[in-house]
């Protein structure tokens, strides 16, 4: 027996169906009541509540198993009738608006509602074991006990100064556990207190009943965990009333969360208990239950699992179930929304198993399984199919060429494939750079939006790199409105892997993560472990921002030498342009300046008229003449600077 506990504060409701586990009932964030066969690994039945029933689900009680009536058309064998007889087919529901909501799986609806007992919020129901009754314990302090046949109250008592956070029936019906923070014992017939015991300084969240013995012979065993406490307290039913203090603890990793356990009919039988705690991890039990024992008992056997990346994240377990077989474990783990359930056989001799899985693939398998009722239409061949989901999503683009066209009626496939969708980018692109006509196909947005995240699913380097490769922020603004929530953080960890290569590239993805965060930051903001899946990006904006305040002090610095030399050079060549203009203004000056100027042009000249006569007498040396135009052009760069003191202390 599943021992399902808490307030919707402490956890989500999940349990498994008596006896067969065949079936895992889950209440998500999402509100609605999921459940999930255990065999097939698919989704059984769901139930949305209507208008006038939507009250946030708190807890969650299979009924017992029992005989399911469907009507008079359908009669069957008797070895049928005794399969029918096994199934738990009543699931109680208690909301925080203070209804109890019966659901029925064999008519997939609410069989009936429970109200007008409590005037706040349920937090725990319990069936009782062989009558058609249910009680119910609330924040109003009360238990109330209902009557499933009228659907009315049959008693209704104080129970607690506090609220009553957990109930648990005995095995023999006689014996009712609730508690809030203390822990009471009543009995059924007379709804007076059998026995008190101290509890815990929190609010109790679970309680189970150990073992099937009778209360007067020391044997009767329950056990308890509250929130925010690390133990699983045993207590023991005495015939002398010395029974306040708990007589076994078992410690654990975090606060419990799902337990469940086979039940000891005997002093040689052991009590085998499986417990989920709020960590994700799951803690397997094994004691004989005769007397008190000082030594807070450790778990024989630890699990917890992990998915099979480079870098390993913990999987959360959400609830287990032991089988007959000692060794064999039911096991569901994962999100809420979708959970995976599986059987292992676990080896018990080792303290601590780590499980490894691939949740995408296991997650991608149970998806594409459909409900049991729902009905895939007939659709004609000739007909177009829009496809849900993705807003404005359009039929295959109609220019694309006719060669294709012929193949696509040839083979009649209804999409276009990532290739062909490929090589319409690479025809979009040339055509818009050569200006193709209006009449031409023109990409859209939405295959983008698909194209994205078929690239993301795939995780094929070719199509994220043609989509990547867009520069239009308005291209970029839509894709990214267009993309269906699940892909957004996807997009944003290949993003972040791309941010940390080459620099061009980190300048394009900017840009998509900016478009990114402008409208996607709600949902984002709504993820539990937003924490752990954008650290990574975190980090490296924030040390890029460390880097940033230093490269600025060297840009500064390269900006103050470059600014520099480029006034040298550019104070060198005004000088050149001055000297030019000098000589032009010389030339166009007074007299005085020609003469002062004429000065020292004659004796220049003189001077190379004389050299040039001696070189006449001697023509053998061919050598001077090279020197002596280096000596001419020497002399006329002595005289030009000359020339130039002479003039700036004449303007003086």
């Amino acid at each position: 027996m599943a021992a399902d506990g808490g307030s919707s504060a402490l956890q989500l409701p999940c349990v498994f169906s008596p006896k067969s586990r065949q079936y895992l009932a889950l209440c998500a964030q999402d509100g609605r009541l999921r459940v999930w066969n255990t065999d097939s690994k698919t989704l059984h039945q769901e139930y949305v509540p209507s208008a006038h029933l939507s009250a946030t689900c708190v807890c969650i009680a299979w009924g017992p198993c029992r005989t399911v009536k469907e009507g008079p058309q359908r009669k069957k064998r008797k070895s049928e009738a005794v399969q029918v007889e096994e199934k738990a087919d009543l699931l109680a529901m208690g909301t925080a608006a203070g209804t109890v909501l019966i659901y029925s799986t064999a008519k997939g609806a609410l069989h009936c509602t429970l109200d007008g007992g409590h005037s706040a919020g349920v937090n725990c129901v319990q069936w009782h074991p062989e009558d058609s009754l249910l009680y119910s314990g609330s924040d109003d302090t009360n238990i109330v006990e209902w009557d499933l046949q009228t659907g009315k109250t049959r008693s209704k008592w104080k129970a607690d100064r506090a609220s009553v956070t957990s109930l648990c029936v005995s095995p023999d019906g006689k014996l009712l556990l609730s508690a809030g923070q203390i822990i009471k014992m009543w009995d059924l017939e007379t709804k007076e207190v059998y026995r008190k015991f101290t509890g815990h300084s929190t609010a109790v969240t679970t309680l189970c009943f150990a073992t099937t013995r009778p209360p007067d012979s020391n044997g009767l065993y329950f056990l308890s965990g509250a929130a925010h406490d690390r133990l699983l307290s045993v207590w023991q039913v005495r015939e002398d009333r010395k029974d306040k203090n708990s007589v076994v603890s078992f410690t654990l990793t975090d606060e419990p969360q799902h337990v469940d356990l086979v039940t000891s009919n005997s002093k040689e039988e052991a009590v085998r208990l499986a417990v989920v705690c709020k960590d994700g991890q799951l803690h397997l039990f094994e004691h004989f239950l005769n007397g008190p024992c000082k030594k807070p008992m450790s778990p024989s056997c630890t699990v917890q699992m992990s998915d099979t990346k480079d870098s390993p994240v913990p999987i959360p377990l959400l609830a287990a179930a032991l089988r007959a077989d000692t060794r064999t474990v039911q096991l569901a783990y994962g999100n809420h929304l979708q959970p995976v359930m599986e059987k292992v056989e676990i080896n018990t001799a080792e303290r601590h198993v780590c499980l490894t899985r691939d949740v995408q693939t296991s997650l991608s398998l149970s998806i594409e399984t459909a409900v049991s009722k729902v009905k895939t239409p007939i659709v004609n061949a000739k007909s177009k199919v829009l496809v849900p989901g993705l807003p404005g999503h359009q039929a295959p683009i109609k220019g694309i060429s006719q060669g294709s066209e012929k193949r696509k009626k040839d083979t009649d496939t209804k999409e276009v494939s990532i290739a062909e969708r490929l090589g319409e980018i690479d025809l979009s692109s040339v055509s818009a750079e050569k200006g193709a006509p209006k009449g031409t196909a023109s990409l859209q947005t939405d295959n983008f939006a698909v194209l994205l995240v078929q690239g993301l699913e795939s995780r094929d380097a070719n199509i994220l790199n043609k989509v990547f490769q867009t520069r239009k922020d308005m291209v970029i603004k839509k894709t990214v409105a267009r993309l269906p929530l699940p892909a957004v953080l996807p997009l944003v960890q290949e993003l972040t892997n791309r941010l940390q290569g080459h620099p061009f590239t980190a300048v394009l993805m900017v840009r998509w993560l900016k478009a990114v965060l402008m409208h996607h930051t709600s949902y984002l903001a709504s993820l539990p472990d937003l924490v752990t899946q954008l650290g990574v990006l975190y980090h490296m904006i924030e040390s890029r921002v460390k880097i940033f305040h230093k490269l600025t002090k060297l840009h500064g610095k390269l900006y103050l030498l470059m600014t520099q030399v480029a006034t040298n050079d550019s104070t060198n060549t005004v000088t050149d342009v001055d000297h030019t203009a000098k000589l032009v203004y010389e030339e166009e000056s007074s007299d005085e300046d020609e003469a002062s100027g004429d000065e020292g042009l004659p004796d220049n000249d003189s001077d190379n008229w004389e050299e040039e006569a001696m070189e006449d007498d001697k023509e053998e040396q061919a050598d001077e003449e090279d020197d002596d135009p280096d000596s001419r052009t020497d002399s006329k760069a002595n005289g030009e600077e000359d020339m130039e003191h002479g003039n700036e202390s004449e303007e003086e």
